[in-house]
Order: structure tokens, then C-alpha cells, then sequence
């Protein structure tokens, strides 16, 4: 006698969303499933549109959990940014692998719809800019791709009236008993911190003696993990775009590969780096 098929409503699964809200409903899948709308009718257009997109909704959360780190930070409320940090390093870890789906895409499957993009390129992206913004990496002429958009420019500027995420966790320093330079702590929001000495000095006391100074002894290797994994989809896209376009400008104008090699030398916490030269 055949096994009747399985019924999930004989368990008390709800199968009648009619008058309900469903999986669909709750996601705005109707919404995200519509979004994409190819230019060409070239096969591997949708991978590229659905690579950029999904990227923008993973730092969508990024920026989410940044902000929330920023303020627990601030609050002294070193737990939950901790957890918060290690979240952003994962979500550029599911960033990182998704340049391998890209990499199956040959230069000449690229091509094939390029001139399509115009001059769109991610290096437009308002809210990579703003995980820049965020961390500590205030470069305002970056403002200028956005001029187009009065919005986002004013997203943006307010994100530079802020202090940066490093700026936090430097200021937390100094109220944690570590003698950091008052041009450091009182510095522009909107300027991009550069190296200093006195928090190089904090960083190593720290190092030197984990035991006494815990909580900053990890918070210092969350904000590492954070950076190493930030850096390394930065090298990966450098890698994924020379692989299919080779030397090519970038469709925004950019050097394209060249102008993305450049990036790789950006440091965002500079002395938690050049630390390790000291201790």
C-alpha cells in the first residue's frame, strides 16, 4: 500500500494566508523579486545585477550593525559591541565569497553588455561610501559621484557631522584612564583620523598587558577582524574586475584596477596595524 504524500497541515502548518500575512508579505519579496530589470538580452546580465544588488543589502545590514556598535561603544557597552563587530566582519566575509559567483563570468560574457551600464559603476555606491564614512575613512571629495542626488549628499554630510566609529573607540580610551592627545580627541568629525603616536601608545599598553586591559585587548582584535576582512574584499574585487576587464577604465571613469589597487593602501585604524611593528 503507497505512503499517502506528506501533508504539512496534518502537523498544524498554516497553509491559508488569504486573509494573513505570509513569508512573501513579511520579506517584500514582490518588491526585491521585481528589481531586476536587464538593460541587454544578454544572458549573464541578471548575475551582474543580482551580485550588485545583494551587496548593497548586505551593507545595508552593515551599516545597521555599525551604527548600533557606534553607540554601545560610546556607552561603554563593550558585550554587545563586541558581537555587533563581529557580525560586520561575517557580513564582509559573505561579501567576500561573492565575488566568486562574479569570477564565472569570462571578459567576453562581460562585454557583451558593458556599454549597457553607461556610466553606472559600484564605484557610485552610497552606501559604501557611507561604511567608509562610518568606520573612520572621511575622504569629502568621494561626495561629488552623489552631487546628482541632493539626498544622498545630505545622508552623507550628516554622516561626517558625526564622530566615526574609531573615533568612538578612541575617545572610549581616554576615558578609560590611556593619555590620548587632545588634538586627537578633539579633532574635526569630518576629517579622516591619521596616525597618531599617543593612540599607538595606548594600542601597546593594551597588547602588552591583556589581562589588565580586557575589554580593550578585544575590542582591538574585533576592529582587526573587522578591517582584515574589509581588506580583503577590497583585493578581491581588485582581482574579479582585472580578471574580466583587465586594464580597462572603469565604466564610472575611474582607473578601474589601477584605482582600486589604491584603495588597498587605505588603512582604517592605522595604529592597531603599525602597532605589531612595536610590541
Amino acid at each position: 500500500m503507497a505512503t499517502p504524500p506528506y501533508n504539512p497541515a496534518d502537523e498544524g502548518a498554516e497553509t491559508d494566508f488569504s486573509e494573513k500575512m505570509s513569508y512573501t508579505d513579511y520579506l517584500g519579496l514582490d518588491k526585491i523579486l521585481t528589481a531586476q530589470h536587464p538593460l541587454s538580452d544578454t544572458h549573464d546580465e541578471m548575475l551582474f545585477i543580482i551580485q550588485h544588488q545583494t551587496s548593497e543589502l548586505w551593507m545595508r545590514l552593515a551599516l545597521h550593525e555599525i551604527n548600533a556598535a557606534r553607540d554601545a561603544i560610546r556607552e561603554d557597552r563593550f558585550p554587545p559591541a563586541f558581537k555587533m563587530l563581529a557580525r560586520i566582519a561575517k557580513i564582509f566575509e559573505q561579501l567576500n565569497s561573492a565575488w566568486d559567483v562574479l569570477r564565472t563570468m569570462t571578459p567576453s560574457e562581460y562585454t557583451a553588455f558593458r556599454d549597457d551600464l553607461a556610466q553606472s559603476s559600484g564605484f557610485q555606491s552610497h552606501q559604501y561610501r557611507l561604511c567608509e564614512y562610518a568606520v573612520g575613512n572621511r575622504n569629502k571629495a568621494m561626495l561629488k559621484p552623489h552631487a546628482h542626488r541632493p539626498d544622498l549628499v545630505a545622508l552623507l554630510e550628516q554622516e561626517l557631522t558625526r564622530p566615526s566609529l574609531y573615533q568612538e573607540v578612541i575617545v572610549a580610551l581616554h576615558r578609560g584612564g590611556f593619555d590620548i592627545a587632545a588634538d586627537v580627541l578633539n579633532r574635526d568629525p569630518a576629517e579622516t583620523h591619521t596616525h597618531h603616536q599617543s593612540v599607538e601608545s595606548a594600542w601597546k599598553q593594551i597588547y602588552q598587558n591583556p589581562e589588565q586591559h580586557w575589554n580593550y585587548y578585544e575590542l582591538a582584535e574585533k576592529l582587526v577582524d573587522f578591517e582584515d576582512y574589509f581588506r580583503r574584499w577590497r583585493f578581491n574585487h581588485v582581482t574579479t574586475v582585472e580578471r574580466v576587464i583587465g586594464f580597462k577604465k572603469g565604466t564610472g571613469g575611474t582607473g578601474g584596477v589601477s584605482y582600486l589597487k589604491r584603495m588597498l593602501e587605505v588603512e582604517l585604524f592605522p595604529e592597531l596595524w603599525q602597532v605589531r611593528t612595536v610590541l
